[in-house]
């Protein structure tokens, strides 16, 4: 497990890879786009990741045969990463990324809205039960 340090220095390398995806595409893509592109910046950058990565969910402690859920980037085994191409970050989509976070077992998450003029206005940075 990362320590709080090195989290937030992930999460800064993300943030950065994030607006240079955006500068060079700008907003108005699909968000498959920015999620394959934001990978390709990270590993540039020598950061692995997966792309939608399924999550597993239980009930009751059984665990559901089904694949509903997909973290659309998942950054070096800890950071969650939903990518959005949306006119406004409504309370839902920030829903999503905690419950992507919750079913992950992961504490830091980032919600990115490409589709925007400035990227920082787009981003949003979640933690739950943050390491020490």
């Amino acid at each position: 497990m990362k320590t709080k340090n090195e989290l937030n220095s992930l999460s800064g390398v993300i943030v950065d890879a994030a607006m240079e995806v955006h500068r060079e595409l700008g907003p108005g893509l699909l968000e498959r786009v920015y999620e394959a592109a934001l990978q390709r910046e990270l590993l540039l950058r020598g950061i692995p990741s997966r792309r939608q990565v399924p999550t597993e969910v239980f009930y009751k402690g059984e665990h559901l045969d089904e694949e509903a859920y997909r973290i659309d980037l998942l950054v070096d085994e800890c950071v969650v990463v939903e990518v959005k191409t949306v006119s406004v970050i409504v309370p839902i989509h920030e829903a999503q990324l905690h419950t992507y976070m919750r079913l992950s077992n992961k504490c830091l998450g980032l919600l990115i809205n490409f589709n925007v003029i400035l990227l920082r206005d787009g981003i949003k940075r979640h933690v739950i039960n943050f390491p020490q």
